[in-house]
C-alpha cells in the first residue's frame, strides 16, 4: 500500500435533520458543504427540486383541466341521452296518434252499427276487439250528455236556451271526441244548452 494506511469506507452523514436530537443541522465545511473546487451540489438539488415542483404543479393544472373537460362531456352526454329518449317518446306518441286518428272513422262505423242493431256475429267480435285494443293503447273517448261544455274539447254544432242549466251544458252528442296522450285527436261534436 501507499504511505496512507487504509482506513476502510468513509461514510458522510448528509442528512439535514440529526437523527439523535431531531434538530436541523447547519451545513458545515466538513459535513459536505461545497468547497471552492467542488460543484455546488446543494444548489443543483434545489434547482432540480424546483423543476420537479413546477412539473407537478403543471401536471395538477392539466389534471384539473382534463377533469373539468370530462365532467362537461359526461353532462353533455347525459343531456343528449335524455333528449334522445324524450324525442323518441314524442315520435312514438305522434306516430301512434296518427294511426289512431285514422281509425276514428272505423270506430264511428262500429258505434253506428251497434246503435242500429247490426253489430252481430263475427263482426261484433272484431269490432269489440278493435275497440278494446285502441283503448289499451291509450285512446280515450269523451263527450257525454250532461257534462259541462268545454270549448277546448267540445265543438258546439247547435245552441239552445234553457232555464234548467246555469252554465253551458252538453245536452246531446252528435259525434264522440277522442284524445290520445293528453292530445285531442278529434273534439266531440255536441249540442249545447245554456241560459242566455
Amino acid at each position: 500500500m501507499s504511505d496512507q494506511e487504509f482506513e476502510g469506507p468513509r461514510v458522510t452523514d448528509k442528512r439535514r435533520v440529526d437523527p439523535d436530537s431531531g434538530e436541523v443541522r447547519q451545513p458545515t465545511e466538513s459535513a459536505g458543504a461545497p468547497s471552492a473546487g467542488q460543484p455546488d451540489r446543494f444548489l443543483e438539488e434545489q434547482v432540480e427540486a424546483a423543476l420537479i415542483e413546477a412539473e407537478v404543479d403543471e401536471a395538477e393544472v392539466r389534471l384539473a383541466e382534463l377533469t373539468a373537460d370530462l365532467q362537461r362531456v359526461h353532462a353533455e352526454y347525459a343531456n343528449y341521452r335524455k333528449r334522445v329518449e324524450r324525442d323518441r317518446e314524442l315520435i312514438r306518441a305522434t306516430a301512434a296518434g296518427g294511426v289512431l286518428g285514422e281509425l276514428l272513422s272505423v270506430l264511428d262505423d262500429i258505434e253506428r252499427a251497434r246503435q242500429h242493431g247490426e253489430l252481430e256475429g263475427a263482426f261484433k267480435s272484431v269490432g269489440e276487439s278493435l275497440e278494446s285494443t285502441v283503448t289499451r293503447l291509450g285512446l280515450e273517448r269523451f263527450g257525454e250528455a250532461g257534462e259541462a261544455f268545454d270549448p277546448n274539447v267540445h265543438e258546439a254544432l247547435t245552441h239552445e236556451a234553457s232555464d234548467e242549466v246555469s252554465t253551458p251544458t252538453v245536452v246531446a252528442v252528435y259525434q264522440p271526441g277522442y284524445r290520445y296522450s293528453d292530445r285531442v285527436l278529434r273534439p266531440a261534436r255536441v249540442a249545447v244548452a245554456g241560459d242566455d
